[in-house]
């Protein structure tokens, strides 16, 4: 008999670890190209909820610079997968949302995450 428990976080352990790998490999690639480029920080915004969901908005500073399309496009990736990874599933039922702030020279992000969810309480009192 497989135990399934162990099964699930063995698996999810790995998945941990493959995509802690993919963003780290792909975050060293996009700090050299926005290094480059003089960009100091990046601010995404990401919303998810009912299955689906988005980077809203990128900023960068200095704020009168724009990025290549396909650069943008990476950022635009590796913010939604770097807040993927720290909170996976976030996305399902009423979602979760926040703030992904990278400071370029340091190569330091932080990210300010929030959770949504439906509380319910109920009571039933019967012959009191």
């Amino acid at each position: 008999m497989t135990d399934t428990n162990t099964d699930f976080a063995s698996t999810m352990e790995k998945w941990a670890a493959e995509r802690d790998a993919e963003n780290k490999e792909v975050r060293a690639v996009l700090l050299a190209q926005l290094r480059a480029f003089g960009v100091t920080e990046v601010t995404a915004e990401y919303e998810g909820y009912g299955d689906s969901g988005n980077v809203e908005d990128i900023t960068l500073q200095p704020a009168d610079f724009a990025l290549p399309t396909e650069l943008y496009s990476q950022l635009n990736d590796f913010a939604w997968d770097f807040a993927y990874q720290q909170h996976p599933g976030f996305e399902n039922n009423e979602g979760g949302y926040g703030t992904l702030t990278w400071d370029i020279a340091k190569d330091s992000i932080d990210l300010d995450h929030a959770d949504r969810f439906v509380d319910s309480t109920h009571s039933y009192h019967e012959g009191l």
